[in-house]
């Protein structure tokens, strides 16, 4: 028979019973029991009671060295996520944010240019600037109202405190969410959370106090380049000099080549063809590329070799915005008339700007001037390639613009008004006017190319008289700055001669003057071959 289990519940005691009970440590739910005395000579060492003084003493520090953490982290982590803000500057939209960094000062991005860093202030925050793009709509307004050019500038640094203004109060905003945020995942006390975003807040205050008080504005003087940018200063000087000289040496270049021409004029014999007087003088450029420096150099060429019109086969501009237009307005003050024809960087927009300028004659669609006595038809590029929305339409649009100029070309020659000078930017679509026109003119490609066409029309492309622009710096060696002068019979109006005019490129001070003939109009020298023309150099510099 199965004994009966024991109930393990302890058995009250007896009445009159005194059970007594031995202090000693006790576990919850477990009953104690005296340890066992360890034996003499066991080895075992008896625990001992280690001291709570120290930790403490460091218990304090611990806490505000981790609080200091989570704070500066969190900051961090929200400037990076909510510190930017965007700001118009102008006609320009732009990005401010305040970033974490070791040795401070300001980083300009200008896409697809580069950096320009510059040592502003010391402070564990980098200010950083991104320019973004031109707006339409207040461009539309500069042009529609030019009168606010005038207070451009006020605009401009009203803009800029209002954008640092935002930048400031985003930047609190954003350090002090961040840090309060992960206060919140670490200590998981909403006290302890917000403590770290006071913190955050009270460092970046102290930061922006120590950026005011070390802001070094003649910073600008000294920039770091990156990107593209990184040769800007071989070829055009630090910044100090581009304020202070580049006015001087765009007249010094001027001055320069009216100098060469002098002396070319004076020096050279020139026995194969002296122009007369009344010899009818063109200026060709091209490409100019919004380079301030071009109009001085046209300006020179059209007082010393006394021009009769200057032709402009394009790409004046670099983008086609409305905020380029007032640089054309040197156009109307050249002392000629000036003929041009719209190029793959210059808008309808800009066209239409050039059309209301005095002493300015537009030609697009084949439409036919008669300017100074010379009859000079032209169609505009087809393509807008800044335009990066619509895909370029290649060779074919080019062909079918050339084919529309050749159109018109031959309906002059059936009413008995025929074309002296057919005009395009891209070569591609001024050849089909060949055999219709004796000179055709045309640019794009940025360096000279001078070809007799199977039907007998000369095709002259000139380079870049901008010397290509922003897109001087892209190469060691800035692209060089090239025009023409064409002397046209002023009855037949058929080309005698031309001169090539090759200058230095932005930053450079050389020029090349080089006199040439249509071979039927070359002197025959001894041996039965066309004799070439001369030419004269100068140079005070490299180039």
């Amino acid at each position: 028979m199965a004994r009966a289990a024991r109930s393990r519940t302890p058995r009250p005691d007896p009445p009159g019973r005194l059970r007594l009970r031995l202090p000693g440590p006790r576990r919850p739910g477990r009953r104690s029991h005296p340890a066992a005395p360890e034996p003499p000579g066991s080895g075992r060492r008896s625990p001992t009671v280690r001291s709570t003084s120290s930790g403490a003493a460091y218990g304090p520090y611990a806490r505000a060295l981790g609080l200091l953490t989570v704070s500066v982290l969190g900051a961090w982590l929200g400037l990076l996520a909510l510190g930017g803000v965007r700001a118009p500057v102008g006609p320009v939209d732009t990005g401010l944010a305040l970033r974490p960094s070791l040795t401070g000062g300001t980083r300009i991005t200008v896409p697809p240019l580069g950096d320009l860093e510059l040592d502003s202030h010391a402070a564990p925050l980098r200010l950083d600037v991104d320019v973004d793009r031109l707006d339409p709509a207040r461009s539309a307004e500069l042009v529609d109202h030019p009168e606010r050019f005038a207070g451009l500038q006020a605009q401009v640094t009203h803009d800029v405190l209002r954008g640092a203004a935002g930048l400031v109060v985003a930047s609190c905003a954003a350090a002090a969410c961040g840090a309060t945020a992960l206060g919140l995942v670490v200590y998981r006390r909403p006290r302890r959370a917000l403590a770290a975003g006071g913190l955050a807040l009270a460092l970046l205050t102290a930061s922006g106090a120590t950026a005011y008080a070390t802001w070094n504005p003649r910073s600008v003087l000294e920039p770091r380049f990156s990107g593209l940018l990184s040769s800007a200063p071989s070829v055009v000087g630090n910044a100090r000099s581009i304020v202070s000289e580049f006015d001087v040496y765009q007249k010094e270049l001027a001055r320069l080549v009216t100098n060469v021409s002098k002396l070319y004029d004076t020096a050279s014999t020139l026995p194969a063809y002296q122009p007369d007087p009344t010899t009818l003088r063109v200026l060709h450029v091209s490409d100019i590329h919004l380079n301030p420096a071009s109009w001085h150099l046209i300006a020179s060429l059209v007082e010393q070799y006394r021009i009769d019109v200057v032709i402009d086969t394009g790409d004046t501009m670099d983008h086609g915005s409305a905020a380029e237009n007032h640089f054309l307005d040197p156009a109307s003050t050249l002392g000629a008339p000036y003929v041009w024809v719209r190029g793959n960087h210059d808008s309808r927009g800009t066209q239409r700007y050039l059309t209301a300028r005095k002493h300015v004659t537009v030609l697009d669609g084949g439409r036919v001037a008669q300017v100074a006595g010379i009859r000079i038809a032209g169609v505009g590029d087809p393509q807008f390639t800044p335009d990066r929305s619509v895909a370029p339409a290649g060779e074919a649009a080019e062909r079918t613009a050339g084919g529309r100029l050749a159109d018109a070309l031959r309906t002059q020659r059936l009413a008995g008004t025929p074309v002296d000078i057919a005009l395009a930017h891209n070569p591609t679509a001024v050849t089909e006017t060949d055999g219709l026109v004796p000179l055709a003119l045309a640019g794009h490609v940025h360096h000279r190319e001078i070809t007799t066409l199977p039907q007998g029309t000369r095709l002259m492309v000139e380079g870049s008289t901008g010397g290509g622009g922003l897109r001087a710096v892209q190469n060691e060696q800035p692209a060089p700055v090239q025009a023409s002068v064409l002397y046209l019979d002023r009855t037949t109006k058929r080309l005698q001669a031309w001169d090539e005019i090759t200058l230095g490129g932005l930053g450079l001070a050389r020029a090349e003057v080089s006199r040439h003939l249509p071979r039927e109009n070359r002197p025959v020298a001894p041996g039965g071959t066309p004799s070439a023309g001369p030419s004269a150099t100068a140079s005070d510099g490299p180039g």
